[in-house]
C-alpha cells in the first residue's frame, strides 16, 4: 500500500479525511458481519439445524439426552447454591468437606 503524504493537508482537511475513513471502516465492518452471518446461516442449513442449535454448547450435541440433571447437594448456608454431583465441586462444598463434613451432610 502506498503511503499517503499527509503533511500537505491542513487540519480541517485531515479531520475530513478522518471522518471519511471512520465511515468507510464502519461500512466495511458491516459488510464483513453480513458475510459472516450468511456463512453461519449456510453452515446451519447444510447441517439441518438452527443457528441457535449450531451455536449452543459450541455446536456440539451432547452424548446424553440433553436433559438437565437434578441437583443432589445444597449449600446449607445458601439454598440457592446447589451441585448435581457432576463436574468440579463448588468451593462451598470443598470447604465444607475440608472442615470435616461428609458429602451426605450436603445431600438434598
Amino acid at each position: 500500500m502506498a503511503k499517503a503524504n499527509l503533511s500537505d493537508y491542513n487540519l480541517s482537511e485531515l479531520k475530513g479525511l478522518q471522518a471519511e475513513i471512520e465511515k468507510e471502516i464502519k461500512a466495511r465492518q458491516q459488510q464483513e458481519v453480513g458475510k459472516a452471518r450468511e456463512q453461519i446461516l449456510a453452515i446451519a442449513q447444510g447441517l439441518g439445524v438452527s443457528v441457535e442449535e449450531l451455536l449452543a454448547s459450541g455446536g456440539a450435541k451432547s452424548k446424553g439426552s440433553g436433559k438437565k440433571v437434578a441437583a443432589q447437594y445444597r449449600n446449607p448456608a445458601n439454598d440457592v447454591q446447589t451441585w448435581t454431583g457432576r463436574g468440579r465441586q463448588p468451593r462451598w462444598l470443598a470447604e465444607g468437606l475440608a472442615s470435616g463434613k461428609t458429602l451426605e451432610d450436603f445431600r438434598i
